[in-house]
């Protein structure tokens, strides 16, 4: 028998967003359900040192901001469901989402906050090092690699803003193209050529990452030109991937106005979507900061205008 949950906020997806919009819905006595989703917590769960999220003097765990963060929120009112959204009806309010395990949730309002993946290359010892050398955000973890030699596997702008991003701390930034020239737009080109840390190999693709097993670290990528096939080594102490993002949104495709990249649109400094009495905060929209104090203060403005609309319906 299906198990019909009635509310007046229901939450999708528990990252920073996510958990933020809960805590203040809850607090606004909302009594807002959020489903978890595939992945609990989002994408600092494999973040280990945090060090940019305000109001910790210490380097704090990503897994464990997380966590922080969905006990507050089931400390103030949240009812979180460790379930997957499988199929969502928009047409008409009150809104229907259906999950995996049975459940049909029939609310009032929807605050999309599923997120977003990095794109990996799905390489040999990829998997392995994440984490412990590679990652997908320069900005989060470019600090980490002080005076250290690193490396940027792309040839658009997220790649060049890596590039110039890490040379702030890295003593040698290499970025590494499967083509001989870049996608990025000219203006950031002209700053990788001028930017005597930054190195180019063209024509490159990794084929894998090797490093240490104990301690876990990574050391080195192999390379091979994408020409004649030629195999070589590239010490490192960090790789970056900045091939791009995905953004969580399959599960409403047709339903709500995305932009061509399919990251939900909002209106102007809202987070509102097409999609009156609906949401979206974080990643899900943010093809530009991806980080998880601006995620955070998009739930603040989800769960807001969710009440605002709610008090005005």
């Amino acid at each position: 028998m299906t198990k019909k949950i009635e509310t007046d906020v229901l939450i999708i997806g528990s990252g920073p967003a996510g958990y933020t919009a809960a805590i203040y819905a809850a607090r606004a006595n909302l009594k807002p359900h959020l489903i978890s989703g595939i992945q609990p917590g989002g994408q600092l769960t494999i973040t280990t040192d945090v060090e940019n999220y305000p109001g910790y003097g210490d380097v704090i765990q990503g897994p464990w901001l997380m966590e922080q963060m969905k006990i507050q929120a089931e400390n103030v009112g949240t009812q979180i469901h460790n379930d997957i959204i499988t199929e969502v009806n928009f047409k008409n309010n009150p809104f229907i989402a259906y999950t995996d395990s049975g459940s049909q949730f029939i609310s009032k309002t929807v605050i999309i906050s599923t997120g977003a993946q990095a794109k990996w290359l799905q390489i040999n010892g990829e998997e392995k090092y994440k984490g412990y050398g590679i990652s997908a955000c320069a900005t989060c973890d470019g600090f980490f690699f002080k005076d250290k030699e690193v490396a940027v596997i792309g040839g658009g702008n997220t790649a060049a803003e890596e590039a110039l991003f890490l040379t702030n701390f890295a003593k040698k930034v290499n970025l590494i193209h499967r083509r001989d020239s870049l996608r990025s737009e000219k203006i950031l080109q002209d700053r990788l050529f001028n930017n005597s840390k930054i190195n180019i190999l063209w024509n490159k693709k990794v084929i894998e990452f090797q490093g240490k097993n104990d301690p876990l670290i990574l050391e080195k990528l192999i390379l091979e030109d994408t020409i004649n096939n030629q195999k070589t080594n590239l010490s490192v102490s960090g790789a970056f991937i900045a091939i791009g993002h995905n953004p969580s949104t399959e599960l409403f495709i047709d339903k709500i106005k995305m932009d061509k990249d399919n990251y939900i649109i909002t209106q102007p400094d809202s987070t509102e979507t097409s999609i009156k009495g609906i949401f979206a905060a974080g990643d899900v929209k943010d093809k530009i900061y991806r980080q998880a104090v601006t995620a955070a203060g998009m739930g603040c403005m989800a769960a807001l205008e969710a009440e605002k609309y709610l008090s005005n319906s």
